[in-house]
């Protein structure tokens, strides 16, 4: 083995959530490529393009649902040379807790994570937050975009207006409808994709992670799935940083919830907190 190299994973999977696209990630995936990571983070199928262009037209997932894309990142992770470290935020950090039920992954990080089938905790902003696709089944069948007032709710509710409409006009994409319905009656479906065994002993250390102002996924539901957690054996292990929304990959101290991260997940999974670079050429 290269001496230059980490001695465990050397890739991230890094999986965005719903209104969001791989953009949202853009300042984990430079810091994290400044310690030596190869950085992956595919978008949800149909959503490959400019940010400005599935604005414009986003009809191509339109009927995008769960399974379809947790079937993109299993086929892309299962294809990479060893397990990577694979890291999701809101329903990103569900499809994580899945992949890991998979076996797939040599550690994940659930950041903000939307609960999975068994996990019953609904709070009222949640439910306020997913409104916008809710209030009408025939969303189930379209893609829907937040407004700014929306969007400043659920995802930017700690920001100043200024702040909240820079990272709206940045970031803020459409959202296929079906994914929210989905995830919304999951407890409903015993056939649901998003589904995981809480007893399970042989999936790879998982870690998750809340903001405690968080309106789309408050903390007591990630605390609920932590609970149902200690059921296995396998690890499990929670993190709550207080007064963060549910835009932590963006506001202001990112980079202390991306560090935690990445230390846990490369800790657990073998390879050093900070690895080597590669040589220079």
């Amino acid at each position: 083995m290269n001496a230059e190299q980490p001695t465990g994973p050397d890739t991230i999977v890094l999986i965005h959530g719903l209104w969001m696209t791989p953009l949202s990630w853009e300042h984990w995936i430079e810091r994290y490529g400044d310690r030596g990571y190869q950085v992956l983070a595919p978008a949800w199928p149909g959503m490959d393009v400019d940010i400005d262009q599935l604005r414009a037209d986003p009809s191509a997932i339109e009927n995008l649902g769960i399974e379809e894309i947790l079937d993109s990142y299993d086929a892309l992770i299962r294809q990479l040379d060893a397990p990577p470290i694979i890291m999701g935020h809101s329903f990103g950090g569900a499809f994580t807790e899945v992949l890991l039920d998979r076996g797939l992954g040599a550690a994940g990080v659930a950041i903000d994570a939307a609960g999975v089938r068994g996990i019953t905790r609904l709070p009222f902003s949640t439910l306020k937050s997913g409104f916008p696709v809710l209030k009408s089944p025939a969303n189930k069948h379209r893609a829907v975009a937040l407004t700014f007032p929306e969007f400043h709710y659920s995802f930017t509710n700690t920001l100043s207006d200024e702040d909240a409409t820079a990272a709206f006009e940045r970031y803020a994409a459409p959202g296929p409808g079906r994914v929210l319905w989905e995830g919304a009656f999951a407890n409903f479906n015993p056939r649901t994709p998003l589904q995981v065994d809480f007893k399970k002993a042989d999936r790879a250390p998982l870690l998750l992670i809340a903001g405690g102002s968080d309106h789309v996924v408050p903390a007591s539901v990630d605390k609920a799935t932590a609970k149902r957690f200690r059921k296995t054996e396998a690890l499990s292990e929670y993190k709550e940083f207080p007064g963060r929304s549910h835009f932590t990959l963006g506001q202001e101290g990112w980079e202390e919830v991306a560090d935690y991260a990445l230390d846990w997940a490369a800790g657990q999974a073998g390879a050093p907190a900070q690895p080597e670079q590669p040589p220079s050429t």
